[in-house]
């Protein structure tokens, strides 16, 4: 027998060895009003089809934790792709990225999208659901794997699957449907209580449940700014030939690394002064960026400035930290603490008056925070602005309207920056792009800061709820979206977090994050950082830039 200690209550029991994690969950008779989709088997997420061999430490996972709602979620793409092939047997469908609090997804039919299409697809979810079809999972030698998803004519997962080099590789088949999934299934499609499908767009949007409240759905929120910006990246990749990972590793083992760095350099760098120029042409007179974490605003709003300087404007830069009121004023989260993420940790006041000021003619004395003493000084720095003077305000609330709600709109030009990774596993698999700003976070919060990645992993859901409450919401007043993800920059991140993410040891909290990270990253090929260029943006967190940060 094999001992089983279940986290969720602290019970011991004993199971024959090969029994699944589904057996043991209705042996423990947990208290989920939810259920368990999934568990942490001595700190990995597996799927409850997992069996059992040794003794295991077992928490169970319901829909309302992150890796719960992962497997929820990927659950709903199955069933959404063998609709869609059944509906429409010629067709093809791809999951292309998180839009509107829901999943934007490609249904190429050869003509555009109705909504009878659309009606046609959710009643045949909905069948599969209804019918409670078991999902089963398989592991078998990876040859075994090519063979059948041949079979199912998926030109995307071949390609992975055979620049990956694993030996044994595990799938999944709904009735006589297979497909590939980075992760956990859920065990029967009668497990999804709640879904939406609708038209959006030339495309259509999956919408899922609240993580909060899993017995509603998300509220759609109104993304056509951002949906604009993947599109356009999957569309230069399409034409590039690198749609997916597998495509990616191909090309590198082709030797086409370098050329790949260039262009996405390259186009980066087109970008930027295609924004600098719309700011020459607006005559606008602040520029604010903001961004979520490690999305590289920092780095871009250097290049932004070089670029404004060809155009013959002079950038000053002004950071909202010397802006924050004197610490006793900070106002308290929930929890009694100095709330310094607040709108209102700023004066705002001040802020806008000198401002003004500035956009008057008028010369105005700088302030910086002093951090020691919790108060704002007066330096004894004086700027005076003309009209070839930019000023650069970068920040967490830059898109926030109550920041400059005294300034003109016409003087105000907003830019959004983040790490919008296009690049799929496959056509079925996403890459998550808070994943991709989470890995950049842990290796400069490792080189630069001096956390570990446990820390910086520990971290990181405060710093996503702080997002979600003062970025987030108002990512769409940009006038330029900008996306800082490379498409070469996970392969060259591998090298140096493989071993910083290996240092978490098995029995911290932060091991199944990590772990499940490492994991994802040994999809990619690995490729040196020789011939990224010092003023790239992956720099800010390589190091070996040319900017001082």
């Amino acid at each position: 027998m094999v001992q089983v200690r279940c986290k969720n209550n602290g019970e011991v029991r004993e199971f024959t060895p090969g029994t699944t994690l589904q057996v043991m969950v209705e042996e423990f008779h947990l208290d989920m009003p939810y259920g368990a989709v999934s568990a942490r088997v001595n700190n990995k997420v597996e799927g409850l089809a997992f069996r059992v061999y040794n003794h295991k430490d077992v928490e169970f996972l319901d829909i309302t934790s992150d890796s719960g709602m992962r497997t929820y979620v990927r659950t709903l793409f199955f069933v959404l792709t063998r609709a869609v092939s059944e509906v429409f047997p010629d067709g093809e469908i791809i999951i292309e990225h998180p839009v509107s609090k829901g999943y934007f997804c490609n249904l190429r039919i050869g003509r555009s999208v109705t909504e009878t299409d659309v009606d046609a697809i959710k009643l045949r979810m909905q069948d599969i659901i209804a019918s409670d079809m078991p999902i089963r999972r398989i592991n078998c030698p990876t040859e075994q794997a090519v063979e059948v998803f041949k079979q199912e004519g998926r030109p995307d997962v071949l390609t992975l699957l055979s620049t990956t080099g694993k030996l044994y590789t595990t799938y999944y088949k709904l009735g006589d449907k297979a497909d590939y999934y980075y992760g956990s299934l859920l065990t029967s499609t009668g497990k999804i209580h709640l879904f939406e499908l609708q038209q959006y767009h030339d495309g259509l949007l999956l919408r899922v449940p609240s993580r909060e409240n899993p017995d509603i759905l998300e509220e759609i929120v109104r993304q056509d700014k951002m949906l604009s910006v993947f599109s356009e990246h999957h569309h230069w990749q399409e034409i590039m030939g690198v749609s997916t990972v597998g495509d990616f590793n191909t090309a590198c083992r082709a030797g086409h690394a370098t050329d790949l760095i260039n262009v996405a350099e390259a186009l980066q760098e087109k970008r930027i002064a295609g924004i600098a120029d719309d700011i020459y042409r607006r005559k606008a007179r602040i520029v604010l960026i903001s961004g979520p974490s490690s999305s590289g605003k920092t780095t871009f709003s250097k290049r932004l400035s070089i670029q404004l300087m060809t155009n013959g404007l002079h950038p000053v830069a002004l950071s909202l930290d010397d802006y924050f009121v004197d610490r006793e004023l900070t106002p308290l989260d929930e929890h009694g603490e100095y709330d310094f993420e607040s709108l209102y940790a700023l004066d705002l006041p001040f802020f806008n008056a000198q401002l003004n000021a500035l956009l008057q003619g008028e010369e105005v004395e700088l302030t910086k925070f002093d951090f020691t003493t919790g108060k704002r000084v007066l330096t004894g720095n004086k700027l005076r602005i003309d009209a070839h003077t930019v000023l650069i305000i970068e920040g967490i609330h830059a898109l926030n309207p109550e920041l400059t709600h005294h300034i003109p709109q016409a003087d105000k030009y907003k830019v959004y920056v983040s790490a919008l990774t296009t690049i799929m596993l496959d056509d079925h698999n996403y890459i998550p792009t808070t994943d991709n700003r989470l890995l950049r976070r842990i290796l400069r919060d490792y080189k630069y800061r001096g956390y570990s990645a446990e820390d910086t992993i520990s971290r990181w859901p405060s710093v996503r709820k702080g997002e979600d409450k003062w970025i987030f919401p108002f990512q769409e007043n940009a006038d330029a979206m900008f996306n800082s993800a490379l498409l070469f920059e996970l392969a060259i991140l591998k090298g140096h977090l493989t071993p910083i993410l290996e240092q978490v040891k098995e029995n911290r909290p932060e091991y199944s994050e990590a772990y499940r990270l490492n994991k994802f990253l040994q999809y990619f090929e690995t490729i040196p950082d020789d011939d990224l260029p010092p003023t790239s943006l992956l720099r800010e967190f390589l190091g070996g830039s040319s900017f001082k940060y």
